[in-house]
């Protein structure tokens, strides 16, 4: 059954935002204790009801949804469900998530609050995995319930090499693309080597969206910049949530307090607020199939409540990656983001797209492809700034193009067969059955 969601402008003032927040918790956590894992976790002793009740809620964390895989969260009956999703697995142990036809319309108007826009003229490729994981379906979701036309780019996938998203790119006068910020650098690094110019050669495209990686302000000019000035808009989120925060025109992250209750999380002294720095909590507040309370992303995050000169009512965040992600070198403490920021920091001239480091004890290591000309002064430059900024030993180097990316995938058109189980003499039939 229908039920009608907050959207911007429905509040005028934080206060009027906690309370569209208050009035929806009774209705979550009633729905919770539908679940397996709710009604066990609060078997014997009084469960929380209210919202004054909330206050008291434990944590649930990804172990958690691991334990009871696969369906010891569902709260609906299976015959509800339209999909059923998993988490790529990057601890080793994916998440089980899965959705209603009525959490699919939460999930693509959450999505679809981008300040760009996505339109009916729209013809927006997606090029992220259409896996178990939720990022493709997602964004097909949204783009359909905007009247977009939907291409189905995919990710990680034998049929859709990089070359040949180039030429969608370009035939199809490709409008918006949903893509990891890497992936963004492999799709203009492709063009390059078909012989176009990111920046000039795909007039038609006014904005890409991306997420999956926390991106640095330096980091989302120089994609911008590579590709001729158009947006690039970031957003946040997980399958196992959706989209949780997107960015505003002044490029702040802003959580969607109106679609689920955010907190931070000390881990050191088990405190819970609504601001300041630790792990991201979320409690969705428009979720059947799955519901979760005050679920632990275990994303290190920083979220202010300061206003934004954007004027959304709404708190920032600050993605820093996940727990564990900083490496010691020396007496320094030293972060992907803090690196990004200075490879990306190098004048765009010297045409530094692709990086990579290692965290010795004693020092660290660093290497980038950069073209023969600018090469030299590039890592006397960037050696400048790591002593400067971070003040660790190094050895930086440049390398040759194609060292870290080799062109073969920037150019290979895979030859994608069908199932074949007759073969003329001479023919190589070792493809059959396995064709791929």
């Amino acid at each position: 059954m229908s039920r009608s969601r907050p959207e911007p402008g429905d509040w005028s003032s934080p206060a009027e935002l906690a309370e569209i927040q208050r009035s929806q918790l009774p209705r979550v956590l009633a729905q919770a204790l539908r679940s397996p894992f709710y009604a066990a976790r609060y078997a014997g002793r009084p469960a929380p009801r209210t919202a004054d009740d909330f206050a008291g809620v434990e944590l649930t964390t990804k172990q958690d949804l691991r334990d009871r895989y696969p369906f010891g969260m569902l709260a609906v009956e299976r015959e509800r469900l339209a999909t059923y999703h998993e988490s790529s697995g990057t601890a080793g142990e994916p998440t089980a998530s899965y959705y209603t036809e009525e959490d699919w319309t939460d999930l693509a108007e959450r999505y679809a609050r981008k300040w760009v826009g996505i339109r009916p003229s729209d013809t927006f490729l997606v090029r992220t995995p259409y896996g178990l994981v939720i990022t493709g379906h997602l964004a097909q979701a949204a783009g359909r319930l905007c009247g977009a036309t939907v291409v189905p780019g995919d990710a990680r996938s034998l049929a859709t090499p990089l070359s040949r998203m180039v030429r969608v790119l370009k035939s199809l006068d490709v409008t918006l693309t949903w893509c990891n910020p890497t992936e963004i650098t492999m799709l203009a690094a492709a063009a390059k080597a078909a012989g176009l110019r990111p920046d000039r050669d795909f007039p038609a495209l006014r904005a890409m969206f991306t997420a999956a990686e926390p991106l640095t302000a330096v980091r989302r000019r120089r994609l911008s910049e590579i590709w001729g000035g158009i947006p690039i808009v970031e957003e946040y989120g997980s399958t196992e949530t959706g989209t949780i925060a997107g960015q505003c025109p002044e490029g702040r992250l802003h959580l969607w307090a109106d679609r689920a209750i955010f907190e931070v999380y000390d881990p050191t002294t088990g405190t819970l607020s609504e601001a300041g720095r630790g792990r991201m909590v979320v409690t969705p507040l428009y979720r059947d199939a799955m519901p979760l309370l005050r679920y632990n992303l275990a994303d290190e995050v920083e979220v202010s409540a300061e206003p934004c000169p954007c004027g959304w009512l709404l708190p920032t965040v600050t993605v820093l990656g996940r727990a564990g992600t900083a490496y010691t070198v020396g007496s320094a403490t030293v972060t992907q983001a803090r690196l990004e920021e200075l490879v990306f920091s190098l004048p765009a001239a010297y045409e530094v797209m692709f990086w990579r480091a290692m965290a010795h004890p004693e020092a660290l290591r660093l290497e980038f492809e950069a073209p023969e000309a600018t090469r030299e002064q590039a890592v006397k430059e960037l050696g400048a700034a790591v002593e400067r900024e971070l003040g660790v030993p190094h050895r930086i180097t440049g390398l040759p193009p194609g060292s870290l990316v080799p062109v073969e995938a920037l150019t290979a058109q895979r030859d994608i067969l069908k199932a074949r189980y007759l073969f003329a003499e001479g023919e190589d039939w070792d493809k059959a059955v396995m064709y791929f």
